[in-house]
């Protein structure tokens, strides 16, 4: 039986036999416990009296479940089409020349593409009513997946239903919180949610300057050399545009292929812009430049643009894509694409094999427009001369970012009265890592003939005089 004293003698020789930082720690503990226990219970014994109370809920104010919208805010002016897509659309009663669609190869509103979509819910009705995963899988999700890849050349494609989260779950289904990122500041805000989403370490360099890049990544190897350690379990990535969406401009593919050999990265690249539209088969801005494959670990991009449909695709090798099957949140948790739409975007495919010419086609247009709008008055274009999508911005700068956004709109909404739809570029702010300079962002299409393209010039000319020459 265990007596008092007994049980004093052992406690004695535990006592004896524990380290003094081990008996310190256990005080410290128990101190610390005491003390908190006492705080919540003077919190809990603490009363207010009934006026202190009374003056609490006057003075309490809570906030609206809705925030108060400025009266500029551009969702209080919406412009309504009333009309399919096509080249020709009504705008809020108007009939205008549609400049605002990514609708680069007029497939939007396309017969055949219409029909065999219609043709198509009469086997698998309209949705899939869960994610690729769960019983959202249908025939045509792997058909169109296994037609991206043979025409990208590449082993394996996968399939997002929609176009913006396929490169913001890609980006942080590769890099993780331990990695680094390297991206062009113009990178679209896709990308700029994507590298958020992978919360690595993530530098921006200068518009398609490949001195700047090569910068960071020299003090990227200088910060490797002091902690060789962390280095060896970091990894880097490259991340571009083949066409940026902020500027129009085309990406410096090969350079930056060999900034990616040199310094060893991985590299990703988002071509919803430029698939469809550059190439002489659309493949994009790795055909344009004619360089290997094997350089590029990914290639993204939206079916929402040139193919007319909706959603997005990634490709590469199997062992890149079957990664995202697991680790892509979009394609884990979204309702897959709607079987409708695969089918429109397969069309589309065979559309791009059978009749090639028609993307030497839109780059003649696109040379035409820029030779056009680089002789506007008021207002200055950027882009590349081939690419479909085009920004003008005011030519004089003095004007701030809310002054020249108001005049934009103007320019926008007097554009619509005279016949032409075009849109003004729409940032936000408190969010995007850049603040691009407000302009207006032309896109142009295979339907635009010559005489389109002069009365666009005629009445962009016209109305950025009414508008600036005043202001």
């Amino acid at each position: 039986m265990l007596t008092v004293s007994h049980l004093i003698e052992e406690i004695l020789k535990i006592y004896h036999a524990t380290p003094e930082y081990a008996i310190l720690q256990a005080v410290f503990i128990l101190l610390i416990s005491a003390y908190l226990i006492f705080m919540k219970n003077q919190k809990r014994k603490k009363k207010f009296t009934r006026e202190e109370e009374e003056a609490i809920i006057a003075n309490y104010t809570p906030e609206p479940l809705v925030p108060e919208i400025p009266e500029d805010h551009p969702k209080l002016h919406p412009k309504l089409v009333l009309s399919k897509i096509g080249k020709i659309i009504n705008l809020n009663g108007h009939s205008c020349i549609d400049l605002a669609t990514h609708n680069y190869l007029s497939l939007i509103g396309d017969k055949e593409i219409e029909e065999k979509a219609i043709k198509s819910i009469k086997k698998y009705g309209i949705g899939s009513c869960g994610p690729r995963g769960f019983y959202g899988t249908v025939d045509v999700h792997l058909e169109l997946e296994q037609r991206l890849a043979d025409f990208m050349k590449m082993e394996e494609a996968i399939l997002y239903s929609y176009g913006f989260s396929t490169i913001a779950s890609a980006i942080p289904a590769y890099s993780k919180k331990s990695d680094v990122i390297f991206a062009d500041e113009q990178v679209n805000f896709a990308i700029q949610k994507g590298i958020e989403a992978s919360r690595s370490v993530a530098y921006f360099y200068k518009h398609n300057d490949m001195e700047d890049l090569e910068r960071l990544l020299v003090e990227q190897s200088k910060r490797e050399i002091k902690n060789p350690k962390k280095a060896a379990k970091t990894k880097k990535f490259l991340i571009a545009e083949g066409i940026y969406m902020n500027t129009g401009e085309i990406c410096p593919l090969p350079e930056l292929i060999e900034l990616r050999k040199k310094y060893k990265l991985r590299m990703f690249l988002e071509e919803s812009i430029s698939f469809g539209t550059l190439g002489k088969h659309g493949r994009g801005v790795t055909e344009h430049f004619n360089v290997d494959l094997i350089d590029v670990d990914l290639i993204s991009a939206g079916l929402e643009y040139a193919v007319g449909s909706i959603g997005g695709f990634c490709v590469g090798s199997s062992f890149i894509i079957e990664h995202q099957r697991l680790s892509g949140l979009g394609y884990c948790f979204s309702a897959s694409l709607p079987p409708l739409l695969a089918q429109a975007a397969i069309t589309a495919l065979d559309r791009f094999q059978d009749k090639p010419e028609m993307f030497e086609t839109l780059r003649s247009i696109s040379k035409k427009m820029h030779l056009k709008l680089n002789k506007l008055t008021y207002v200055k274009v950027r882009g590349n001369e081939i690419s479909p999508v085009k920004h003008l911005y005011i030519k004089d700068e003095e004007y701030d970012r809310k002054q020249e956004s108001m005049l934009l709109s103007k320019i926008v909404d007097l554009c619509a009265e005279h016949g032409l739809a075009v849109v003004e570029t729409q940032y936000l702010d408190e969010v995007e890592i850049i603040h691009p300079r407000h302009s207006l962002r032309i896109t142009c299409n295979i339907s635009l003939s010559d005489s389109d393209l002069t009365v666009i010039y005629d009445t962009l000319e016209l109305v950025t005089k009414l508008v600036l020459s005043s202001s």
